[in-house]
């Protein structure tokens, strides 16, 4: 069965100074860990045709699918606050674009798949680990729905690869709108290659921003537009504890979508300073830090943008600054919308943020679970005859007394029924999210041959929403709560 795949690049037609042409390295003896059926389907591909030996080779980088034009993309980026002027794709290849029926775009991308130009002594490979945890996470992300990469296939190589010790090797078949960052745009403006820019601007209006071509200056629209995508990404991070550990400035999609897992947790306990990235050790990415991380890169990108805003740069600096100071708001009203359906609130009141902030500083100070304290919220909405279980997870259960008294004093204002009420809550509190321990267990099991616990947990996490008996034991408290969990760069 040959395999039909509907390629349009257009990235690749940017020219050779966006990318280097670059073939996979073949692998030895690649065999199939997981396809997305569900996904190969949304793409408009047919699962059948790509789960077989030929399927196996081209998400393995073995062979070529006709279309494609394997690409290493150029980009530099900021790294920690620190600017490295040329970065670029390592250890991705990006294949090329296809296009579904309805004409949505999409990347094919390799991870894993052998060295590029990029590579910097790098052998441009992927450790199984990583590869399984990206699929695990990505693909978590996508069903409580938020924008995100998705994960198409995982192979194994049949390959070590070799970091403090020898690992078995895998590559990520990846799939996202596009895969331009922030730090494709320095990459540019650090060479002054002022053309370069507008070329690579008008590319992403193009594809991205349609909307922003009729502007008065399309440029500006670009960065408005791309300011509220972040804005709201990370505000929907937020509202389910998600820390995302390298917020780098090559690591944030100009599409808004949610990219590069790497060092990348989950909340169990509430705390806002969390960190969980190992190499993170002033807390630059913080739980907390994220939107103001998210404002400092939009800000790189303005800077890259700056000549397209205005000859005038005095004006052009002014333009910028006027659309960087209505990320604070677009994220805020985000935040607040997200927290107040996770409270069960519909109609906006002003004292709602304060009702908000409240919870959360009790949840830092009694040390109580962000994933189930909003769960139980919904069965409390309904009934206070359940508030025990809320109670139990805080340190000070007084704690959540007094502020619970409060709170349904604010939802004797609301409409609905509690019935009603407990519904929409649980539609946006899930009941499950890929916890860090449960992570780990399916990563080591999957190390050790058994891919048994990888396919539950990934089969818990595609209905996240849902209380399903089957995954019970998916939706508690850890067995052992979490102290000095760290996780690392997936290389």
């Amino acid at each position: 069965m040959t395999i039909h795949l509907h390629f349009d690049n257009s990235y690749a037609r940017l020219g050779a100074a966006f990318h280097r042409p670059t073939a996979p390295t073949p692998v030895a003896a690649p065999h199939l860990l997981k396809l997305n059926r569900r996904l190969a389907k949304e793409l408009g591909l047919d699962a059948d045709a790509l789960d077989n030996a030929e399927g196996v080779e081209i998400f393995a980088g073995n062979r070529l699918p006709t279309g494609a034009e394997p690409i290493a993309a150029a980009y530099a980026g900021h790294q920690f606050g620190n600017f490295v002027p040329q970065l670029g794709d390592g250890r991705a290849i990006l294949l090329g674009e296809v296009v579904d029926r309805q004409g949505r775009r999409s990347d094919l991308q390799l991870k894993g798949a052998g060295p590029t130009i990029f590579s910097r002594n790098g052998d441009g490979r992927a450790a199984l680990g990583p590869v399984l945890r990206e699929y695990l996470v990505s693909e978590a992300m996508a069903a409580l729905g938020i924008p995100t990469t998705r994960a198409l296939a995982a192979v194994a190589t049949g390959e070590p690869v070799y970091r403090e010790t020898a690992l078995p090797g895998a590559v990520l078949t990846r799939v996202a709108s596009s895969h331009i960052r922030v730090g494709t745009f320095q990459f540019f403006a650090a060479r002054g290659d002022a053309a370069a820019v507008r070329q690579l601007a008008d590319h992403v209006i193009d594809r991205h921003y349609p909307e922003a071509a009729g502007a008065s200056n399309p440029y500006r629209a670009l960065l408005q537009g791309v300011c509220t995508r972040q804005a709201e990404l990370v505000a929907r991070w937020m509202q389910i504890g998600f820390v995302h550990g390298v917020m780098n400035t090559d690591n944030m999609s100009i599409a808004g979508e949610t990219i590069d897992y790497g060092p990348c947790a989950f909340l169990d306990a509430y705390d806002p300073a969390t960190v969980f990235s190992s190499i993170d050790r002033n807390g630059r990415y913080a739980y907390a830090n994220q939107p103001s991380i998210a404002h400092w890169n939009l800000a790189r990108l303005a800077e890259c943008l700056l000549p397209h805003l205005d000859r005038d740069e005095n004006k052009a600096v002014e333009a910028a600054q006027d659309v960087l100071s209505g990320f604070a708001d677009a994220f805020n009203n985000a935040y607040v919308d997200g927290f107040r359906a996770k409270i069960g609130l519909q109609t906006p009141q002003t004292e709602d943020a304060a009702l908000i902030e409240d919870l959360l500083g009790h949840m830092a100070q009694q040390n109580a679970d962000f994933t189930l304290t909003f769960r139980n919220l919904g069965k409390a909405a309904e009934s206070e005859q359940v508030d025990g279980s809320l109670r139990g997870l805080f340190a000070d259960p007084a704690a959540y007394d007094g502020w619970a008294a409060r709170w349904r004093q604010r939802l004797a204002d609301e409409p609905g029924e509690p019935s009603e009420r407990r519904i929409a809550m649980d539609a946006v509190n899930p009941a499950i999210i890929p916890r860090n321990h449960l992570v780990e267990e399916a990563l080591a099991a999957a190390m050790a041959g058994d891919l048994a616990p990888f396919e539950r947990l990934n089969e818990a996490l595609a209905a996240p929403f849902e209380d399903r008996a089957a995954f019970a034991d998916y939706a508690g408290l850890p067995p052992v709560p979490e102290t000095a969990y760290r996780t690392f760069c997936g290389t």
